[in-house]
């Protein structure tokens, strides 16, 4: 197996609560399908979070919320409140928008986006809310298991309801204390681990890596087993997934493969003859799409 790479996230700010953004960088696109990853908080909000009408293609958003509560509207009618341990899944196909509000004044989520396949990345918009997903303790960790399956050595095969198009896996684990945990690796698939909270030993077969909020751990494929060791409280989200080698590219919300869709949208966006409908319901302005005009991005 290659060497683990320690990628450092950036600062940032999405409608008011602070974010640490680990994917996509200069150094790493994705990992897997894997290609947008915000940790945002764990914050009290000075004023509610609300993020204005916005579209996206070619991706799914995947919202995993650990604190708060936040409102999700979409242009397919759909209104659903996101609780803590439960998931948000949008299948944004070949257009779709959406807006998200704050209902709580505390809030921490994961907020991930998922590239589409080639084969399906113009299918139909969708939405679906996972209220229960598979969970158990181990070693001292709770680990709620988002996207995929694990096996556990106490409790057997666990299974992911949440639907993918290509091999994923998303795991939370957390622990109150110290803690120690074992988990297999699935050798043909590239890993990423990115602390939330407290601080972590990560071992990957014999490589080690000491992680806190901020950073993302890269491992490449052929790591086959993963040791977690905390000497207290603190909160990891594993990712996985089979390296998409298509070439992906990514620009403000959209996800496609040519600068002249990336332009298409954008003009269609602005001048609402898109394919992507319209949110009711939110009693504020949509976001405006940045000038295409003259854009050259370079597929990763």
């Amino acid at each position: 197996m290659a060497q683990l790479e320690l990628l450092d996230a950036h600062m940032g700010n999405v409608g008011g609560l602070p974010i640490r953004r680990a994917l996509p960088t200069a150094a790493r696109r994705r990992v897997g399908a894997w290609c947008f990853l915000d940790h945002a908080g764990p914050a009290d909000l000075q004023a509610p979070m609300r993020v204005g009408p916005h579209p996206h293609t070619g991706l799914q958003t995947f919202s995993w919320l650990i604190e708060g509560e936040i409102l999700h509207r979409d242009s397919l009618g759909h209104e659903q409140i996101l609780r803590p341990g439960q998931v948000n899944l949008m299948t944004a196909g070949r257009g779709i928008c959406h807006s998200e509000e704050s209902l709580s004044p505390r809030l921490q989520l994961a907020q991930l986006w998922i590239a589409l396949p080639d084969a399906v990345r113009h299918c139909a918009p969708a939405f679906e809310h996972f209220p229960r997903l598979p969970q158990w303790s181990e070693g001292g960790f709770h680990l709620t298991l988002l996207v995929g399956h694990c096996d556990s050595a106490k409790e057997g095969h666990h299974q992911s309801p949440v639907p993918t198009h290509t091999p994923l896996l998303g795991i939370d684990l957390a622990c109150k204390a110290a803690a120690r945990l074992q988990l297999p690796l699935q050798r043909g698939f590239e890993h990423g681990l990115m602390v939330l909270e407290g601080r972590l030993e990560v071992q990957i077969d014999g490589q080690q890596e000491w992680l806190e909020p901020g950073r993302l751990l890269y491992v490449p494929p052929g790591g086959s087993q993963l040791l977690l060791r905390s000497e207290g409280a603190a909160r990891v989200l594993l990712l996985g997934g089979e390296p998409l080698d298509e070439p992906v590219l990514l620009w403000w919300n959209f996800v496609g493969r040519s600068n002249e869709e990336m332009r298409q949208w954008a003009d269609g966006w602005n001048t609402g003859v898109g394919p992507f409908g319209e949110v009711r319901g939110y009693d504020g302005d949509r976001l405006i799409a940045p000038d295409a005009s003259a854009l050259r991005l370079r597929g990763g």
